[in-house]
Formats: structure tokens, sequence, C-alpha cells
């Protein structure tokens, strides 16, 4: 049970963390606040759940989802929304 737990507690740090993201770059460099601090508040839940995840699962497989999952779906978004251009690189990096 308690390890249902920590996989639901990763999938909502590596949501948390998209929006995050995502949050951050519509801030425009700080310059829109609202943005700006839905940010640093989504960071601050993000690493707060993985705190919890950590307990039950080794650092370097949490950090290896999380950061994963994270970077995939942070270029889709990229992609689909900001017209980010697709290339080699960013290919073989995700």
């Amino acid at each position: 049970m308690m390890l249902n737990n920590t996989w639901l507690k990763l999938a909502l740090a590596v949501i948390v963390e998209i929006f995050a993201t995502t949050m951050l770059v519509t801030s425009d460099g700080f310059t829109y606040l609202l943005p700006g601090l839905l940010a640093i508040a989504g960071y601050g839940v993000c690493y707060y759940l993985l705190t919890y995840v950590t307990r039950s699962l080794h650092l370097g497989v949490a950090y290896a989802i999380w950061s994963g999952a994270g970077i995939v779906a942070v270029n889709m978004i990229g992609m689909w929304f900001f017209d980010t251009p697709v290339n080699s690189i960013r290919s073989a990096g995700m």
C-alpha cells in the first residue's frame, strides 16, 4: 500500500513540475507576477512531494523518472503551445 502511495506522489510531483515550468515560461522572465508566483509555488510543492517519494524509492530512481517525464512533457508543451521548433538535438536529448 505504501508503494502505491509513493507512485501517486511521484506522478503528482511530475504534473506539478510540468505546470511550474510552463508558468516559468509564461512569466516571461518574471515580468508577469502571477505566472512567476505560480512557478515558485509549483516548484516548492513538487520538491516537497519528492521528499516523501524518496522515503520509499531510491533517489536515483525517483529523480530519473521525475526529470525524464518532465523533460519529455515540457518539450511537447513547448512544441504544441509555444511554437518551439523540433530539431535533431532536442529529439536526441529526449
